[in-house]
Parts: structure tokens; sequence; C-alpha cells
């Protein structure tokens, strides 16, 4: 009985995690109003409230590191192109 407790215990925290990702494309669009970037592939990305919105434009290249958490993906590091 402990065994079946202990595993419908670990399924149920294993649920509730957040799954990281990586991905990278090019900004299609910035919506400064809810803190969100869209991709070239048309999925949506919320940024932290510390991003610096006006230094994304569409057309740029990134490389995102994610959580999806409730169904968003939430921005958790961005690396952008380099600058000359």
């Amino acid at each position: 009985m402990r065994t079946l407790i202990g595993a419908v215990a670990a399924t149920l925290l294993l649920s509730t995690a957040a799954f990281a990702g990586q991905t990278e494309g090019l900004i299609k669009k910035i919506d400064k109003d809810t803190a969100t970037l869209t991709l070239d592939d048309g999925k949506s990305y919320k940024l932290n409230a510390e991003t610096d919105l006006d230094a994304l434009k569409p057309g740029m290249d990134v490389v995102l590191a994610y959580d999806e958490t409730n169904g968003e993906n939430i921005v958790t590091d961005m690396e952008l192109p380099d600058t000359e």
C-alpha cells in the first residue's frame, strides 16, 4: 500500500512540473501590452518584466530557453544576435 501511495504522489508531482525547452527563430511580432513575442513558427512566448522590449525588433534571430507552465511558454533566458 505504501508503494502505491508513493507512486501516486510521484505522479502528481510530475504532472504539475514545468517542462523546459529551447528554440530559435526570427521574431515575427512583439506585443508590448502583454510582454509576449511570437516567432516565425507561430508560437508565442511570455517575457519577464525585466526584458527590455525596446531592444527586440521583428526580424531578429533569437535563441530562447523557456518553461512550459500552465499551457504558457515562459522565457527563462534569451540570446540575441551580436550587433556590431
